[in-house]
Order: structure tokens, then sequence, then C-alpha cells
């Protein structure tokens, strides 16, 4: 592939933009290849070169790059009726009562622009309902660019994972591994009347995929009731993508205090949504005393892509057609990687997939594994050697995933997430040949 026009303007780029991206994820080795628009399943970059998209946007574009009819009508209309108001509109209130009505934890919601936002408000509120200021999250999960959640460490051992985080942040974060019932009861047991709140993804969707073990969800609902304190469950990728309309706590039954959401809820557009109970998320001002407040929220344009979306995957068959594409990658990578890479993980559910690069974990051919992706299972033969939390998942050969594996599917134009930890997803657009058409680059990259 020829990609001169993607290296000149990384080449631009670099002198006007930070590292040459507006994003670090997507600074990819030895520079990234510039999109020039979306085709269906495809991207094209600026030198023709044309993907099998996998990354979709990381998460949000369940319909691929082209939108279902009704969705560009009502994108094209409250466009042209004007950018924006700084007033309500009736679009936002028809997004959130959809919502209300098919998210188990949700009775009332804020619209806000981004999952970061989402989680910052979030927190603000637990600690603002509850009078306290600790945060538990989970060590390896991800809660957007924010102070309170961007710690690392040991529970009394914290400190900021970036430059720039006062040290006093991390001091009211407490970090704990994800599937370890036992850690999460010692910090209860210890600070268990100090706790605002447990934040956590229901699924680790930006570690590599890591799924809940049996009865790890229920604990920490169990546990959070007890001691008064919040569960939120962070649905920034899950959410409409796991468990269709109902989330991810639908699919696992588990109903959280509050939700945090962002990607689809806002169809593609700049989104994210703080849900819950009535009686914590009007905390929020005006009608309680928590700050929140933003000049863009509920943007109509954005509300109005968001309510076709999820309408048209309410009306049709958008899930069943994702979920068993996203089966049968699942399915077709694991039997490539049990003949040519025994010892690597394939992750994920729904019309998420990913493949861990584990270093161990080879089993006798006919052993009773999971053979559509990991699902946590006691009685599966690789049960000790599939990643159960964030640290399993930054021990395997991340180098290789970035350095090596996505610039094979590359040059053979399959475009996947970057690197180890980002999640890949299946969208409407795409088809059983375009399945048919990864699996043979997957065996020649593995």
């Amino acid at each position: 592939m020829n990609h001169d026009e993607s290296r000149a303007l990384y080449d631009r780029a670099l002198s006007v933009l930070p590292g040459g991206v507006n994003s670090s994820v997507r600074a990819t080795r030895p520079y990234p290849f510039f999109i020039e628009r979306g085709d269906g399943a495809h991207v094209v970059d600026a030198d023709g070169n044309r993907y099998l998209d996998y990354v979709m946007g990381y998460g949000p574009l369940l319909y691929g790059h082209d939108m279902p009819d009704p969705v560009r009508a009502a994108v094209q209309s409250h466009a042209a009726d004007g950018p924006m108001y700084g007033a309500p509109t009736e679009i936002e209130v028809d997004l959130a009562e959809f919502v209300a009505r098919h998210v188990p934890s949700v009775e009332m919601i804020r619209f806000v622009n981004s999952g970061t936002e989402a989680t910052v408000s979030a927190v603000r509120l637990a600690r603002g309902y509850t009078g306290r200021d600790k945060i538990v999250v989970m060590q390896g999960g991800y809660h957007g660019a924010q102070e309170s959640t961007l710690v690392e460490g040991e529970p009394g051992h914290t400190e900021p994972s970036t430059p720039g985080i006062p040290s006093s942040f991390a001091e009211h974060t407490i970090p704990v591994p994800f599937n370890d019932a036992a850690a999460i009861e010692r910090v209860f047991e210890a600070h268990g009347d100090e706790i605002a709140a447990v934040m956590t993804e229901p699924i680790l969707a930006n570690t590599g995929i890591v799924l809940p073990v049996d009865g790890y969800l229920e604990r920490l609902r169990e546990l959070t009731a007890a001691h008064d304190s919040l569960l939120i469950f962070d649905e920034v990728i899950t959410g409409f993508r796991v468990g269709g309309l109902q989330c991810a706590q639908g699919k696992f039954g588990v109903t959280p205090d509050v939700t945090t959401f962002g990607k689809i809820v806002g169809g593609g557009f700049p989104v994210g949504a703080i849900g819950g109970r009535s009686e914590i998320i009007e905390h929020f001002t005006p009608a309680g005393d928590v700050f929140q407040s933003g000049t863009f929220s509920g943007h109509p344009v954005t509300m109005a892509a968001g309510y076709e979306s999820l309408k048209y995957a309410a009306e049709n068959d958008v899930y069943e057609h994702v979920n068993r594409l996203g089966e049968r990658l699942r399915r077709g990578i694991a039997e490539i990687a049990a003949d040519q890479a025994p010892d690597y993980t394939v992750v994920g559910t729904d019309s998420m997939f990913k493949t861990t690069f584990t270093r161990e974990g080879a089993v006798a051919d006919d052993a009773d594994v999971c053979d559509a992706g990991c699902r946590q299972r006691e009685s599966c033969a690789r049960y000790e050697h599939c990643p159960k939390t964030g640290a399993d998942v930054a021990d395997a050969e991340t180098e290789r995933w970035e350095r090596i594996f996505w610039q094979e599917m590359k040059a053979q134009g399959i475009f996947l997430t970057a690197n180890q930890f980002e999640s890949q997803f299946v969208s409407y657009a795409h088809t059983d040949e375009d399945v048919e058409e990864t699996l043979e680059a997957y065996k020649a990259a593995l």
C-alpha cells in the first residue's frame, strides 16, 4: 500500500498538533494513516487505500459509516434548523424517555458532551449525594481523562497515573483488581463508611475485554447496598452494544444506582450521559445542589441522531445481525488461534471482540474450552489462564500486537484498534463475506 499522502499529512500535523494527533491512541507506528471518508463497513484513507473497519470510532458506529435513512434525515433536518439554541428542545426529551424505558437503572438522565464528562459528573454526584469522598475503581479500568480515576497503585498506596494531577486526588481513590471479591471486601471493611461509590465497567472494555467472573458484579451490588454507597456502572463502551437496549446491566441482571453512557447514545456524535434513580439524579442542579451544566449538552443534532439510531435498533434486527457476526468472528479466530497460536485468548461478547496475546494457556485439543470467546467458565480448561484483571492483560505480548500483528492486518486491509487494550466492534454494515475476509487475514497474520 502507498501511504505518501498520510505521511505528508502527519508531517504537517507534527508542527501544529502535539504528537501529530488529537487523541493519544491514534498515534500508530510509524505514523497513522489519515482517513478521508467512510463507506459502510470500510474506511478509505488519504491515499485511496480501503480498509475493513473494526474500530468503528471506538464503538459508537453501530451502523458503520452509512447512517440508516431515518437517522440521516433527522440529523440533516435538525442541522438545517440551526446549530444550537442554548434552550431545551423536544428531541432531548424524546431520547431521555427512550433510554428510561429500556435501561433498568435509568429513571432520569442528564445529557452531557462526552464519556469523560459523564464520568466526572457521576463522581461529583456520588460525593455530593453521599457526603463521602472515597471512590473505588478497578485497576486497569478506564473512566476517561479525569483526575479522580487516573490513579494507580494498591489500596493505601496510590498515586496519579499521569503528571499534572495533584497527589491529593489519589488519596481519595482506591484501586482494586477486577474480579477479586476478597480485595474489595477488605476495602469495605476498612473504609466502608467513607466510600461514596464503586465505579466499574461491567466488562473491562478498555483493557482487552475482561468479562466478570460468576457472582462478581452481584457481590459489588451487595457490598455497596450494605454500606450505603453507590454502584456506578460505566457503560460508555458497553451501553447499547452489550445486552442490546438494556445494556450490559440487563445482560448480567445487576442494576446499578447510576450509569454513565457515551458512544451509541448519541448515534456517533459527541455525547455523554448520566442516568439512574430519580432521587439520585435530581441532586444535579437546578433540581439539587450538585453543580452540573454545559452549553452544548442536549445538542439537538446529537439528540436526534441518538434517538433515531436507538429507535431503528428497536424496530429492526440490528442486534441479531451484529451479535451473530461477532460470535462468528470470535469462533473463527478461536479456531485459528488454537491451531496457530494456542496460548492466545479470544475475548468479547455480543458485537465486541479481541484477541489477547496471553503468554500461556495452551491445552489439549480435546479440552473443554470456550469456543466463541472467553466466558469465564470455571469448567473451561483455560479458566486459570484467561485474563481476569487489567494486570493480566497488561502482562500479554502488547508489543507484538502493536509492532507486528496490527501492522500485518493493516497491510491486508483490516483496520483494528491499534493496541492490545482497546475493544473492536462489528457494525450493522458488516457482512458474512467481510467476516470471511477478516478470518483469512487472521490466518496470515497469526
